[in-house]
């Protein structure tokens, strides 16, 4: 089968689209024919090296850890799921990936492919959809009428963050660039702060929230100024910098570590085929253009999510 694949860490030069071996279904496992996996820049972190230390890859290497797919194989133990099946999955960090024509998948990971969008493009939901998810429900414990601040919500977790604490009632605020606004407004923010025109903490003249989720890198100090914004008792969680461990006030502090848990993942689906939550696709490629889309996210030129497709 053809496969994208890196032999050795490195610039996008060592991305190479590939012939590599079938992968076979093991205990607990199923093999997907893929029709969709999508771009994260955890994938360029991990071909880096920047992560080697803590998600070791065992080389040659193929990136894509969300998958779309039909089931074409199952392994000893597997219960509940037949060929055929549609199914979407958050893989493990460091296993072979979804960019390929076909990837092993743990079957805790799986969920029923949503029908209301294309196949390949369920491929956007997992990773960004399950980070949203775990950061409102399981970090922050959004509530109905609670302010929340995005920082960094142009992004795809940005949208589907919105979008699940709209549904819960919450009132959102969050930043945008004017490239992504568009993007923010149709996703149901209540107000957008455009973070090019003046500092976020400037824009927000001292006001507090109930909850804070940041998804945008910064320095630690950055990082301990945004925990400031959450209201005594309240919470703070980020997907990059680490928030400061006590800052008082009896602030609640956490980080989200992404977990692909197939019941999680199904109650995202249902959202989806309800109508409740949006899957956005802002390109569709081919799985060779891999490298060009590493070098144009590196560049800033990425913006929404991406699907490849073998």
């Amino acid at each position: 089968m053809k496969a994208v694949r890196y032999h050795s860490y490195g610039g996008t030069e060592v991305l190479a689209l590939e012939d590599a071996p079938w992968p076979v279904a093991g205990p607990g496992q199923v093999v997907v024919q893929v029709a969709g996996t999508s771009f994260n820049f955890l994938d360029i972190a991990l071909r880096s090296g920047m992560l080697t230390e803590v998600m070791p890859l065992d080389l040659p290497h193929t990136p894509g850890i969300d998958v779309a797919g039909v089931i074409a194989e199952t392994g000893p133990g597997v219960t509940g799921w037949k060929p055929g099946d549609a199914v979407v999955a958050l893989l493990p960090n460091a296993v072979p990936g979804a960019a390929a024509e076909y990837v092993a998948v743990p079957a805790e990971a799986l969920a029923a492919a949503p029908t209301a969008v294309p196949l390949a493009d369920a491929a956007a939901l997992p990773a960004v959809g399950l980070t949203a998810r775990q950061a409102l429900v399981e970090d922050l414990d959004l509530q109905a009428g609670q302010r929340l601040f995005i920082n960094g919500a142009g992004g795809a977790v940005g949208g589907y963050a919105i979008q699940l604490a709209k549904r819960a009632g919450a009132v959102v605020t969050a930043t945008a660039s004017p490239r992504s606004r568009d993007r923010v407004e149709a996703a149901g923010a209540d107000r957008i702060v455009d973070h090019t025109r003046e500092p976020v903490l400037d824009a927000l003249h001292g006001e507090r929230f109930d909850a804070v989720l940041q998804l945008v890198r910064s320095s630690p100090e950055d990082t301990a100024a945004l925990v400031d914004l959450v209201a005594d008792g309240g919470a703070f969680t980020s997907t990059t910098t680490p928030g400061p461990e006590r800052p008082g006030r009896g602030v609640r502090v956490g980080h989200v570590y992404v977990r692909g848990e197939g019941a999680s993942l199904a109650e995202l689906v249902a959202l989806v085929d309800v109508g409740e939550l949006h899957v956005d696709v802002a390109e569709r490629l081919p799985i060779a253009d891999t490298a060009a889309l590493h070098d144009r996210a590196v560049a800033g030129e990425v913006s929404g999510k991406v699907v490849l497709t073998p």
